[in-house]
């Protein structure tokens, strides 16, 4: 099967005072079609920035990235017929939805930047969508700080949805939320992608919920890829040091039989 994301050797580079700054070095990186990838590492490790360099919000200073067979770096970022395949979910949920603008607009906006339909099809899509995270449609009159997070949370994914994109790159989605929210965004984005077929770049420091959620895990260290495999095989038998302590640094839950 012909992956539907392809990186490799994917470079990006940051300016400084004291010269450029690696956050990226040589990746290789694919997503088959339907399957979510785990991206794990530190804080700082360059995740986020190599999510960005593949959506094009970054510029990439090296390499190559073939979406559906089709090299992206060749122009100046993807266009806007490729933009549509691959959408991004953001960390803050808070900081990622215009304060001005009600939620039905936000959702809608990727339709109205496309010219999808008419006004009125618009309009129903993102009411459709909104139902279809969890949201009741005629709250779409509403603005974002009348949501709790996991609910903006949710109102991101229906915007990453409105193109029906074959991939998303959800940014650490679930890091600002509550525990039990966490779990409630991560279930719904399983049954998205039951329902649409969707492939996920799933990026998180949480290797325990990656191994749950992923197919396949790709651990990032200082800028590199330095494993990948099935998350069976990443969490039975990891191969780096890194990786090692990942795992050993996820808490046990213990019972106390004394409180008994």
């Amino acid at each position: 099967m012909t992956p539907l994301l392809s990186v490799r050797d994917l470079s990006c580079r940051y300016e400084t005072r004291d010269g450029p700054l690696w956050a990226v070095r040589d990746v290789d990186l694919d997503v088959m079609p339907g399957e979510t990838v785990g991206l794990v590492g530190e804080s700082g490790c360059g995740k986020s920035t190599l999510a960005r360099c593949i959506v094009g919000l970054t510029p990439a200073s090296g390499g190559s990235i073939r979406l559906d067979g089709e090299e992206l770096l060749t122009r100046r970022g993807p266009s806007l017929a490729q933009r549509r395949q691959m959408q991004f979910v953001f960390q803050d949920p808070f900081a990622s939805l215009n304060p001005r603008r009600r939620v039905e607009a936000l959702i809608r906006e990727p339709l109205d930047v496309h010219r999808i339909g008419t006004p009125a099809e618009r309009t129903r899509r993102a009411r459709e969508l909104m139902e279809r995270v969890g949201l009741h449609p005629d709250w779409g009159r509403r603005f974002p700080h009348e949501f709790s997070g996991g609910q903006r949370q949710r109102i991101g994914i229906a915007r990453a949805l409105a193109l029906s994109p074959r991939l998303i790159i959800c940014d650490e989605p679930v890091s600002a939320l509550d525990v039990s929210v966490q779990a409630q965004v991560v279930n719904l984005l399983d049954a998205l992608q039951r329902e649409l077929g969707v492939a996920y770049l799933f990026i998180s420091h949480d290797l325990a919920l990656v191994e749950i959620f992923a197919q396949r895990v790709a651990v990032m260290y200082q800028g590199r890829i330095v494993e990948q495999g099935s998350s069976a095989e990443i969490w039975r038998n990891p191969s780096h040091p890194f990786t090692r302590t990942l795992i050993e640094a996820i808490p046990i839950p213990r019972v106390d039989q004394r409180s008994f």
